[in-house]
């Protein structure tokens, strides 16, 4: 082991610990330290460390979201050239969706030598200690579930993705839009509806054709993040989308993601309409707000809260009317059969990557706030003694 790689190893040790006298110590070391040798050191630990997080489940895209979650603005960019710097030494096939997600994190890379400096904007000491918290940060994660073969492996090229452009999305993306832009809120649900009934016939559509095809192609997965402020009400969204489209959804609290389960065609759904539905949430709950005050009341964590709760149910519900409505147009014998296997084939992989789930409850903590978040979502259907609860699925 060189001297930097000792200096390196004392460094990220003790930026584990509780000893901020120590830590600083060991940075100093890596200051006046040879800094060739040490920017060396510190590419070949980023580069390995990171290597080892692609057969543990992680994808690119997870890795730059919990960056930027837990690292500075520099400690992530940091780590998201070291993910294109490793990127060279992946063994063939390496999927196209591995090198879009690096492209959309923005990684990239251009020369070994000096490559810290370039990135340090003036100030190394700094830079220094954001790159030793990004080794820390890639050496302490978990394993995760494994939603696609990492690069090199055997079925790289036969990863499932979910489709990303036809006429029917773009017409879906175009009534969300409206959606988001409109000021009233029936408006709004009606646009949502129509939109998640189009997906739903597209889903039907998919699953028929598959069927009839008799492909062995199973469920996947997407990961979504899930980002505080009211993190819990932002996850009970995504899991009443999910269920809206025939997918399980999985929520990990302490990485900040929720991984959807599901075909191909209900993935994309979930992913298009939790974007939108999350914009519109947003801005009822201000509207919400500014009636609140308007009548003399004050804003509360316990509002905002119950506002989101009662919102991501009440549009769950109607999600789920519009997906039930487009099957039974179909009045296709054939159908009922094929989603049943479709959703048993959803539950057993939800089984198989997630044995040890558990189930969050979520406490409504202000009765207006949950009044208002289900009038948002549906006002010709207000219903204020809904149940207060319903389990949240938590888990890695």
């Amino acid at each position: 082991m060189s001297p930097a790689e000792r200096l390196l190893d004392a460094a990220v040790a003790t930026a584990r610990g509780t000893d901020v006298r120590a830590a600083e110590r060991a940075l100093d070391g890596l200051v006046v330290a040879d800094g060739a040798a040490v920017d060396a050191a510190l590419l070949a630990r980023l580069t390995r460390d990171v290597g080892r997080l692609w057969p543990r489940g992680w994808q690119p895209a997870d890795l730059d979201r919990l960056a930027n979650r837990r690292l500075t603005p520099r400690g992530a960019r940091l780590l998201r050239d070291a993910m294109a710097a490793q990127r060279r030494t992946l063994p063939a096939p390496v999927p196209a969706w591995f090198d879009e997600q690096l492209t959309e994190t923005g990684a990239c890379w251009d020369d070994d030598t000096g490559w810290l400096d370039r990135r340090a904007d003036g100030d190394r000491i700094t830079a220094l200690r954001d790159a030793v918290d990004a080794v820390v940060l890639v050496t302490g994660l978990p394993p995760i579930a494994a939603l696609r073969p990492p690069p090199g492996s055997a079925g790289t090229a036969l990863a499932a993705a979910t489709p990303s452009g036809s006429r029917m999305l773009d017409r879906v993306r175009a009534l969300l839009a409206k959606a988001e832009s409109t000021g009233y809120p029936a408006e709004a649900e009606a646009f949502t509806a129509k939109a998640q009934e189009l997906m739903a016939r597209h889903s039907i559509d998919a699953a028929l054709l598959d069927a009839g095809a008799e492909r062995s192609g199973g469920p996947g997965g997407v990961r979504i993040g899930v980002d505080a402020p009211y993190a819990a009400a932002k996850a009970l969204l995504i899991q009443e989308v999910a269920a809206a489209n025939r997918c399980e959804s999985v929520w990990s609290d302490d990485l900040g993601f929720a991984t959807v389960l599901g075909f191909p065609a209900d993935l994309a759904a979930v992913e298009l309409l939790h974007t939108s539905l999350l914009v519109q949430a947003t801005a009822a709950m201000l509207r919400g707000r500014g009636e609140r005050g308007r009548a003399g009341g004050r804003r509360t964590k316990g509002y905002d809260e119950s506002f989101l709760n009662a919102f991501s149910l009440r549009i769950g519900d109607r999600l789920r009317e519009a997906s039930t409505a487009a099957a039974e147009e179909l009045d296709d014998d054939r159908l009922l059969p094929v989603l049943a296997a479709r959703s048993d084939a959803v539950r057993e992989h939800v089984d198989q990557l997630f044995p040890g789930t558990t189930r969050h409850r979520l406490q409504v903590r202000d009765e207006q706030g949950w009044v208002s978040g289900t009038s948002a979502a549906d006002r010709a259907s207000l219903d204020p003694g809904r149940p207060a609860r319903r389990p949240l699925r938590g888990g890695r």
